[in-house]
């Protein structure tokens, strides 16, 4: 997470209000924890807009949990097909909720929040940032989860049915301390077994639990000081990549891609569709995506930010319909 400290020093944004008083560190809980929600509009000054960049706002919360404070550091998510949002975190948590729609199916809420420690190999949750600092998560069409983490650089293979994981491939590049694999995706276009890794810098790897990972490609962001942050892959091979910078006067800014399938092999592919979140937008470090269908069929986009435990940053989930989508 390149900036962290940097983000970690964030201003709120004009738009955002005060997080609530929450406790300095997360707190030991389990199964059950409290979710708390509120709506944020996609622009405080003018709670009606909901176009940006052939996208369009259905909902968005601020989360929090004011007892144990598990919601902090989310860094990515997957939806299941029953509905829940399951998100890794910075703590070495694995947060599930389900996610609550209202009528015209915005995103109103999450109820029946739940939170466990990552376990290790051993079966002994992770311990310490060098070891839990979860940065990407993929499910693959089995039920298995792929963890992704940073510091100690290395992928985690979650067995649907329960239990220890064991090691899945994972590129053999040397990452700084702090820069590592924040990108990851199941990828079906490349088999039941592949996925997607990507690091801060740009490159994506292709990997196969049978296999080892191979170079795909390079997503960069629109500027040299944009950081890939989130992948996510459509099942024709197309893929959602999220990129985020940040400086002291415009804050965080947000750029969300999508490169159809055929550009991707390009060593530079160029987006057919582009959102950038800055300015008056609501907005924080989005470090997750995730994607689902929306009622009409549309592509449907959550956007997952890791406050990195700042007083000054929130965890937002905003929900986005790609209505440019032929």
């Amino acid at each position: 997470m390149r900036r962290l400290a940097a983000l970690a020093g964030i201003l709120a944004l004009a738009a955002c209000a005060r997080p609530p008083a929450l406790p300095p560190e997360p707190q030991p809980a389990g199964p059950g924890i409290q979710i708390a929600t509120a709506p944020v509009p996609l622009e405080a000054a003018n709670p009606a807009r909901v176009h940006v960049d052939g996208f369009t706002y259905a909902g968005g919360i601020a989360i929090s949990d004011p007892v144990t404070n598990r919601t902090r550091g989310l860094s990515d998510l997957r939806v299941t097909p029953d509905g829940r949002m399951v998100a890794v975190s910075d703590f070495g948590d694995l947060v599930e909720a389900r996610l609550v729609f209202d009528a015209a199916e915005r995103l109103t809420g999450l109820t029946d929040g739940k939170a466990w420690p990552l376990i290790r190999p051993d079966g002994q949750p992770v311990q310490g940032k060098s070891e839990a600092d979860a940065e990407g998560l993929a499910i693959l069409a089995n039920g298995d989860r792929l963890v992704s983490f940073e510091r100690d650089h290395r992928i985690w293979r979650y067995p649907a049915a329960g239990g220890p994981p064991t090691a899945a491939p994972k590129p053999g590049n040397l990452f700084s301390e702090n820069e590592g694999l924040e990108g990851l995706t199941e990828y079906p276009a490349g088999g039941p077994d592949a996925y997607l890794a990507g690091s801060e810098e740009g490159e994506v790897w292709l990997c196969r639990l049978s296999a080892a990972c191979q170079a795909f490609t390079v997503l960069n962001g629109p500027e040299l000081e944009f950081g890939l942050t989130a992948l996510a892959a459509f099942p024709d091979g197309s893929v959602v990549a999220v990129h985020r910078a940040f400086d002291p006067v415009r804050g965080a800014r947000i750029v969300v891609s999508i490169y159809g399938a055929a550009a991707l092999k390009a060593r530079t592919p160029q987006p057919m569709a582009r959102m950038t979140l800055q300015g008056a937008l609501t907005r924080d470090n989005l470090e997750g995506v995730a994607l689902i269908t929306s009622p009409t069929g549309r592509p449907r986009l959550l956007l997952l930010s890791d406050d990195n435990a700042s007083a000054s940053q929130r965890t937002l989930l905003l929900m986005f319909d790609w209505t440019g989508a032929k």
